[in-house]
């Protein structure tokens, strides 16, 4: 019940907010997110925010570029039971962590919301929930694209809230 509460009114309301304004980043081509012979472990509701600096690009223009997410993520009864961040890691209650890589993505299911993701696991830390996790999809994205507006000074910071699913396999 959390979940589609949680989902149904925040989502629509970020979603009215960023349509507009927002367009969908450039990056590797579509590809599946499914992970490669997988058992999921558990679902979790993300909400958060998708950071932003502002810097230089080769031309010497300014831009905004991704730097870290911020999330809390939730259970099936509305506990905070892991908090995402840099890295991209996640880490448990219990203390089990896991710092992840992009394998593949594809366009959020969402208009103007930042895209699908499949990620491996590539260093895990302590014994808990997530130690022995392989995979983690980022799936039902909403929001969280870079800020509409133009940035104007260098290492400015800028955050786009945003709401998905995360999926954790072994």
């Amino acid at each position: 019940m959390f979940k589609n509460i949680f989902r149904s009114g925040l989502a629509t309301a970020i979603a009215s907010l960023l349509g507009a304004c927002a367009t969908t980043p450039a990056g590797p081509a579509s590809s599946s997110i499914d992970p490669p012979q997988a058992e999921r472990v558990m679902t979790l509701v993300a909400s958060g925010v998708q950071t932003y600096s502002c810097e230089f690009d080769t031309q010497h223009h300014l831009g905004w570029v991704f730097r870290s997410p911020q999330a809390t993520l939730f259970d099936a009864s509305g506990h905070a039971t892991v908090r995402h961040g840099a890295g991209p890691s996640w880490e448990a209650d219990d203390g089990s962590r896991i710092v992840g890589r992009v394998l593949a993505q594809r366009p959020s299911e969402t208009p103007a919301s930042i895209p699908q993701l499949l990620l491996e696991t590539h260093s895990t830390a302590g014994t808990g929930t997530l130690s022995a996790v392989r995979y983690v999809q980022r799936v039902h994205t909403v929001g969280g694209l870079m800020p509409a507006a133009p940035c104007s000074t260098e290492h400015e910071i800028g955050s786009s809230p945003y709401l998905a699913d995360y999926v954790f396999y072994r």
